[in-house]
């Protein structure tokens, strides 16, 4: 059987991308790469791919560019190949539209050599000296290593679960097939606070006048956050503050990723003011929208009525507890990482930590021996908000690929914030007692 030097499990932007960075490394370095999908097809949240949206970072965060701008998967050679760079430079925005980047990551994985679909993965197994996949599809692959990359899955808090599988209820992820459904209903719920939410808000309110439904907004937040996103702020997607956070003690780690979280699940500030403008436009050309936006309120229980979904309310900063009946319910509520099944044979070769999550090293692999089993975007535990974002991808490909190779393949950058993080050397004095 042949053995790759590499196998990736699951093929999100992340494991793409490092797919496209692997690709010119079969040539040069003799690397042999293989990743797995499930489906028959990428396909990027296509619940959220609603026709004007964009994503939240400039383009240069594509699969591959913040680490080799000459890559021939550059999202820049999408566009030339694609006719559309000369329209995209005229458009002037960096920030790319999300059905793009989806027809973007397709265009890549579908050119790629060491891409298969429709790859089920059932079981992982070590023969003592190499890793040993199962695929429904009944074929078997055999590496030397693998990366996961199989994303986060829908997150449902506990006082939603009991009707979370509701015809009436849909995750963020799934909205647009479930949307006609929503709007035949007389009231609209949404529950979440970040951009997902405001985006499906802004999506409902805008066809709520022909229509005619209520649209609920619901969130335990103070206020509706808008994403910081000035400079200082962003050098916190730099790789020595991911290094910096993964050296603090894991109860502070724990506390920050509470923290921070407004810091890159926020909300764009240009769709807040579009939220309000809309407000504005649909009470001066009529009646108004009939919406509630309420924020400092959690959801602490929830039930089938008979008048639809029946949510128990808290406001937390008056107290109040209260109730709302609900005909459609859009559950905005996150991600969260999840552990595969298929791990299961090899559970005893992967590091943990007291909470039963990944104890993902500097080099982001998580196995006892180092350098065999690598995570992708399962480490904001250790490596902070660095984890999902998109333009820290091909930095964390290229650290793997470094340490499956010995050497740095693309160079990695060392030190790029004006700040520092912790305490730096030169003030490292004595205090006088």
């Amino acid at each position: 059987m042949r053995t790759h030097d590499l196998l990736g499990i699951g093929l999100g932007p992340f494991n793409l991308g490092l797919a496209c960075l692997a690709d010119p490394l079969r040539a040069s370095d003799g690397l042999d790469a293989v990743f797995l999908e499930a489906r028959d097809a990428f396909a990027w949240h296509p619940g959220m791919l609603l026709d004007d949206a964009t994503l939240q970072v400039p383009f240069l965060a594509d699969l591959v560019t913040m680490a080799d701008p000459t890559s021939r998967w550059s999202f820049l050679n999408y566009l030339k190949q694609s006719g559309h760079l000369y329209p995209f430079y005229i458009r002037e925005s960096f920030y790319p539209l999300r059905r793009e980047y989806d027809d973007y990551c397709r265009w890549a994985a579908e050119r790629l050599d060491s891409v298969r679909f429709g790859e089920h993965v059932e079981a992982v197994e070590h023969d003592g000296e190499a890793y040993l996949v199962h695929s429904g599809s009944g074929r078997r692959f055999r590496s030397k290593r693998l990366v996961l990359g199989i994303g986060t899955a829908p997150r449902v808090p506990d006082a939603l679960a009991p009707v979370a599988d509701s015809p009436a209820a849909t995750h963020s992820a799934d909205y647009l097939a479930h949307k006609a459904a929503l709007q035949a209903q007389d009231r609209i719920t949404i529950v979440g606070s970040g951009q997902s939410a405001a985006e499906i808000y802004h999506d409902l309110l805008t066809e709520a006048p022909a229509h005619g439904y209520e649209l609920v907004w619901l969130t335990r937040s103070p206020r509706f956050f808008p994403m910081e996103y000035t400079k200082l702020t962003l050098e916190m997607t730099s790789p020595e503050y991911g290094e910096y956070h993964r050296r603090l003690p894991a109860e502070t780690r724990d506390r920050l990723a509470r923290d921070q979280r407004h810091l890159f699940k926020g909300i764009s500030a240009e769709l807040v003011d579009a939220i309000f403008d809309l407000h504005y436009a649909q009470r001066v050309c009529g009646d108004g929208p009939r919406t509630t936006l309420l924020t400092n309120t959690e959801v602490t229980g929830s039930r089938t009525g008979a008048a639809g979904l029946e949510l128990d309310l808290h406001h937390v900063e008056t107290g109040e507890r209260f109730g709302l009946n609900t005909g459609g319910l859009v559950l905005a509520t996150g991600y969260a990482p999840t552990t595969p099944s298929f791990l299961d044979g090899v559970a005893d070769r992967i590091r943990r930590d007291e909470r039963g999550r990944y104890d993902v090293a500097a080099d982001y692999s998580v196995d006892v021996a180092g350098g065999e089993i690598f995570v992708q975007n399962a480490e904001e535990h250790t490596h902070s908000l660095l984890a999902p974002d998109l333009g820290m991808g091909p930095y964390r490909s290229s650290v793997i690929l470094a340490a499956v190779l010995g050497r740095e393949v693309y160079p990695l950058e060392k030190r790029i914030a004006v700040q520092d993080f912790g305490v730096p050397d030169h003030l490292r004095t004595e205090v006088a007692r």
